[in-house]
């Protein structure tokens, strides 16, 4: 098979051999994948380890031999090998080889599910990707505003969880400021550290505090992004809207000139008849 052939197999997807290995590497990452997450159970590994180790091995190899055959074929191979399919298709194998230095590194291999991203191409789901862009540009857009509103939340964190320590103290289970401000983000984010309470009366009134205004919060990020986006709609409705004005102008000028040329044509006809 010459390599012109392999292209259009591996990274090939409208022809029926390159849609059919897309479809069987899918459900190999799929299976690898879930074998990992069993493994990751005692009594499933104590019964199937040695099992789903070899299996791991197998899909290992494959995935191996597919990246190698991707960088072979490929047009520009620095270009995929610094890609971010490449990136993530050589991730999804180097987990396996480390084992042997660090057994837990194993569970990495879970990083193989973004190389699902190829569904979207598969199954021609582009809209969603197109989507999953629009929001990309919406939080870029409001990068300046989100970066403000962590610094401002991260001093009134620090704040409270100082307040906290110096109200409840040590006895209290607020050992140190560190451990504090960590309670104020937990408190903060409605998460709730559990371990450590407030015990004093003033405590509990700052931990009420608290808790309102992690609920306050929550709405800020979501009203930042969705203000771009809606910025980002109107902006891209604006522009197509001019778009259309503009074709339109052009085809009155357009007619314009057509009614001016035949006018001139009568014109002449007028005065050889004369």
């Amino acid at each position: 098979m010459n390599k012109q052939k392999l292209r259009e197999i591996i990274f090939g997807y409208r022809t029926k051999a390159g849609k059919r290995f897309d479809i069987i590497l899918l459900l190999a990452i799929i299976i690898s994948v879930m074998a990992v997450m069993l493994d990751s159970d005692k009594e499933i590994h104590k019964q199937y380890g040695r099992l789903l180790l070899i299996a791991e091995l197998f899909f290992t190899l494959i995935f191996t031999i597919e990246y190698i055959l991707r960088i072979y074929c490929s047009t520009d191979k620095k270009k995929y090998t610094l890609s971010f399919m490449g990136i993530i298709d050589l991730l999804s194998i180097i987990p396996t080889y480390l084992i042997i230095f660090y057994a837990p590194i194993v569970a990495l291999i879970d990083i193989r599910v973004l190389r699902l991203i190829r569904i979207f191409r598969i199954f021609k789901l582009s809209p969603y990707l197109r989507s999953g862009h629009t929001m990309q540009i919406a939080l870029r857009s409001s990068r300046p505003k989100i970066i403000v509103f962590i610094l401002s939340v991260s001093l009134v964190v620090i704040i409270l969880g100082t307040l906290m320590y110096i109200v409840e103290g040590q006895q209290n289970g607020f050992d140190n400021i560190p451990k504090s401000i960590y309670w104020a983000v937990v408190t903060l984010t409605t998460v709730g550290y559990g371990d450590v309470v407030p015990i004093t009366t003033l405590g509990k009134t700052v931990a009420v505090f608290i808790m309102l205004l992690g609920y306050a919060i929550i709405a800020v990020p979501t009203g930042i992004v969705s203000s771009e986006m809606s910025k980002n709609r109107n902006d891209k409705e604006q522009l197509e809207n001019q778009e259309e004005i503009l074709e339109k102008e052009e085809e009155i000028i357009a007619k314009d000139n057509e009614i001016l040329k035949k006018l001139e044509a009568l014109e002449k006809k007028i005065d050889q008849l004369k």
